[in-house]
């Protein structure tokens, strides 16, 4: 096998090793805020999207979330982001959008849901 063949070979076994991993490295964010909340009250961050999932967090108005761009019924904060905010807030406002936050404030990061009537983008 002459190094053409070889390099040819050596390449396309590691172009279908990197695609059948399926996930990139690489990681992006969607930055939105709290908002909304009711005077003296806070948003629950819930291990799932469930209104009496439990709650990991508490965050008050004007907290920057760190979202993973997943919410419920299959809307992406990250494909609605060229739109206006009112637009964006209204595509959320009745679902759960995943949330990457410490709870423990300790460096142990998680998923978790904020419920969407109550944050907007930052």
């Amino acid at each position: 096998m002459d190094i053409r063949s070889w390099t040819a070979t050596a390449f396309a076994v590691a172009s279908l090793s990197l695609a059948s991993t399926g996930q990139s490295h690489a990681t992006v964010f969607a930055a939105w805020q709290v908002a909304n909340v009711p005077f003296g009250d806070t948003l629950n961050v819930r291990k799932y999207p469930s209104g009496t999932s439990q709650k990991q967090a508490a965050y008050p108005n004007g907290t920057v979330l760190q979202m993973t761009g997943r919410c419920t019924g299959g809307i992406n904060l990250l494909d609605i982001a060229n739109r206006p905010a009112w637009q964006q807030r209204q595509a959320v406002r009745y679902r759960w959008c995943q949330v990457w936050h410490d709870p423990a404030n300790d460096g142990s990061f998680v998923t978790g849901w904020a419920y969407g009537k109550y944050i907007t983008p930052y």
